[in-house]
């Protein structure tokens, strides 16, 4: 633990820095000094709040990607492997169409429940959940919830420019409530996931291993799935679908700081709060405010390719 402090003080500088930067940085070219019309209505009132809610959803999803590959033993597993993210575009969607456009953020959040919800009720069933159980049911509703977005997509009509928009992930319409709700669900179930550090290292080893360590499995997978659903739901419902953080980001930070998920989880809240926030500013600075989904693909993919190659050639 102690080999670590050095590298949360510097992530912590480096978040600081990447907001204070990303916030005076953009199209309009303000800098830090700036006596221009309007300066400070844009960056106090139009920057900032954007690079707080990309900065606490880069974090949600980077811890819920971290509890879910601890939870699942999988490496590939990320925060939209149980479906949140296609129950969430289904809400999104279906606001866009029937309500104009209208509570597309409180409708995304429901689907997004909604879809963890209806995995748990299907996979527990027969009163036994398992982790393979879980994550089969959670690919089969994604699939079903992706086939009604894509049949509305089909049938809308001129609100599909709106849809696919939502679906690629971004900040347009991010405001202080937004960065204020963002922070308000990460704190309590950032916090769960990290007191449940020890049992997420037990799990991680599987499930028999967490018994005989006494650690009362079913009780801890509803608690990560708790947690892990409520930052995704948050993040989905003000962001949209933004790829590769909840995956690339334990990732990083493991391979700074090792895979104990007491010093992954909080360290994921800084790295993938940076990543969100350098993504969304390059999105919005050079390249007319492009869906920041599409940004953190071209870097993640790539990132995730270099590392599929890198355990190959350490075998």
């Amino acid at each position: 633990m102690t080999r670590t402090i050095p590298i949360f003080i510097g992530l912590a500088v480096a978040a600081v820095v990447t907001v204070v930067l990303c916030t005076f940085t953009g199209p309009a070219g303000f800098g830090f000094v700036t006596t221009a019309p309007g300066a400070a209505d844009i960056v106090g009132g139009i920057r900032l709040p954007r690079v707080l809610a990309a900065f606490f959803v880069g974090a949600s999803l980077a811890v819920a990607g971290a509890a879910m590959q601890a939870l699942f033993r999988n490496p590939m597993a990320d925060p939209y492997i149980l479906g949140t993210s296609s129950g969430g575009a289904l809400g999104a969607s279906l606001a866009i169409v029937f309500l104009g456009g209208f509570f597309v953020p409180v409708f995304a959040w429901i689907g997004a429940v909604t879809a963890i919800l209806v995995v748990w009720a299907i996979a527990g069933r027969r009163g036994v959940v398992s982790v393979e159980t879980l994550l089969l049911t959670g690919i089969a509703v994604s699939f079903f919830f992706q086939a009604i977005v894509s049949f509305l997509i089909a049938t809308s009509g001129q609100n599909v420019h709106q849809i696919l928009f939502w679906l690629m992930g971004g900040f347009w319409n991010a405001s202080p409530s937004d960065a204020i709700l963002s922070l308000c669900i990460l704190v309590p179930a950032g916090s769960m996931l990290f007191f449940m550090g020890r049992d997420l290292n037990a799990l991680s080893l599987g499930e028999e291993t967490a018994a005989h360590l006494g650690i009362d499995a079913r009780r801890a997978r509803l608690g990560v799935l708790t947690g892990s659903t409520l930052l995704v739901a948050g993040a989905v419902s003000i962001a949209g679908s933004i790829g590769f953080i909840g995956l690339i980001t334990p990732h990083i930070v493991r391979m700074l700081t090792g895979p104990d998920n007491r010093v992954v989880i909080p360290a994921c809240i800084l790295a993938g709060g940076i990543l969100v926030v350098v993504s969304d500013t390059i999105a919005r600075t050079f390249f007319s405010d492009l869906p920041v989904g599409i940004i953190t693909s071209f870097i993640g993919a790539p990132f995730f390719i270099w590392l599929i190659w890198q355990r190959g050639e350490a075998r």
